[in-house]
């Protein structure tokens, strides 16, 4: 059993209120069960309960057991001292505030009907299955699944803000170097990402603002301070590249020290570093006040036309120096800009919109026009539940359910889960 079923319990009220006592025999009548806090202090907060003859207003606490409370030293914490009830499945120790009071106890161990705790337990015994509810998942209906996703798919975004948040004080609130080094990290994919979110930390994004349009210096940068001009090579371009960076380098003062290194293992030629490097310098090069158009454009054709770029004629020929192949165009997919906008665009501008006060829900328009990602986790959605994932919001969202929920036995924080326990019948697997 875990605290957050006690949790759903009491907030739901799922338990014998006629025998609502305390352990010292005081019935316990509630007016306001409080409100449910998920972060640290006591559990609710603002509950107003009658015990015994006495009015009281203040927190609940919950533990599995009363000598829970002393286990997590909540009597040396003072943001306990307002706790006017401890609820408790099982009652093992009288427990006192820092003034040495005693805290009322409801135990709930022979209060709660037997078939709420066996649902429960169902609903989260361990039967070799993917996800707890797996038998149930695809029996919910649509507007039931829709409004959850919609939930968690914001819910997702706030973390991904976190980064935007990091990397906004990194570069005292520069939106546009901020908007770089995420692209950057984007195009790296999940092998290179912090590897190229490192080269794009490496240098003042001011020295991509002056040299934007030259297409020759922004390469030569982003070539350079990834390693890839320290070798020896003769080819032509290699030397161009590499004299170019070496006067940049001198002339801004750039190391790449602390860059950490690009990797190839497992990766198919379309997404070397450098070419995934050179697709980035080519974004920048033609495209004049990137953020501006970012955060302008009214359709996914719009964003389309900001990432879809091709590389010149050397990169037809190379992916990697000095090793040339038959030509063959290089340019950015349309399944390679989804990724772009999903993890990087629909955040950023998820940030950049509440920075400014501006409604977000307009995101969901964007996020609904990309296709839904293809990854095993969504694929087995699906399966469970045909057509559950048809957008990125949909598929981004069943990401964060399935992580940061199903994997975590969290079904008692999660509305499809409380939904099963409020059923009269819960089928078995």
């Amino acid at each position: 059993m875990q605290e957050d079923f006690l949790h759903y319990i009491w907030k739901f009220q799922k338990y014998d209120f006629a025998r609502a006592a305390t352990t010292a025999g005081e019935s316990v009548l509630i007016q306001d069960t409080g409100i449910h806090n998920e972060l640290s202090g006591p559990d609710f907060f603002n509950s107003r309960l009658k015990i015994g003859e006495q009015l009281w207003a203040g927190n609940v606490e919950i533990h599995l057991k009363s000598s829970d409370w002393y286990l997590h030293r909540h009597e040396s914490d003072e943001s306990y001292d307002n706790v006017i009830l401890h609820v408790v499945w099982e009652h093992d120790v009288e427990i006192y505030r820092a003034d040495n009071s005693p805290i009322p106890t409801l135990e709930l161990k022979n209060k709660v009907p037997l078939e709420v705790v066996e649902k429960y337990e169902l609903l989260l015994s361990k039967k070799a299955r993917w996800i707890n509810c797996e038998d149930s998942f695809g029996k919910f209906e649509r507007f039931e699944t829709a409004h959850w996703l919609e939930r968690l798919y914001f819910e997702r975004l706030e973390a991904k803000s976190a980064l935007v948040s990091r990397l906004l004080q990194k570069t005292e609130n520069d939106w546009e170097a901020v908007l770089f080094q995420l692209l950057a990290k984007a195009f790296g994919l999940n092998i290179n990402g912090e590897s190229f979110l490192s080269i794009a930390q490496s240098f003042d994004f001011k020295i991509f603002r002056r040299n934007q349009g030259e297409i020759l210096k922004l390469e030569a940068v982003l070539m350079g301070q990834a390693g890839f001009l320290e070798k020896e090579c003769e080819d032509i371009y290699f030397q161009k590249l590499k004299e170019e960076y070496q006067y940049l380098q001198h002339k801004y003062k750039m190391s790449n020290a602390e860059v950490i290194k690009p990797k190839f293992f497992r990766l198919r030629p379309d997404n070397f570093p450098m070419i995934r490097l050179a697709q980035l310098a080519k974004v920048y090069a033609g495209t004049a006040f990137l953020l501006d158009r970012i955060m302008g454009a009214e359709s996914i054709e719009d964003f389309y036309g900001i990432f879809q770029v091709e590389l010149n004629a050397y990169w037809s020929c190379h992916y990697n120096f000095g090793k040339e192949h038959k030509p063959k165009k290089k340019r950015t997919t349309w399944a390679f800009i989804d990724l772009i906008l999903i993890n990087t665009i629909i955040p950023f501008q998820f940030a950049y919109f509440k920075h400014l006060g501006k409604p977000v829900e307009t995101i969901l328009e964007l996020a609904e026009k990309v296709p839904a990602e293809n990854n095993t986790i969504v694929a087995k959605f699906n399966l469970l539940k045909p057509a559950v994932a048809l957008s990125s919001m949909e598929s981004q969202a069943l990401l964060q359910l399935k992580k940061n929920y199903c994997d975590l036995n969290k079904c008692l924080q999660c509305e499809l889960g409380l939904k099963l326990l409020q059923q009269k019948t819960l089928q078995s697997p």
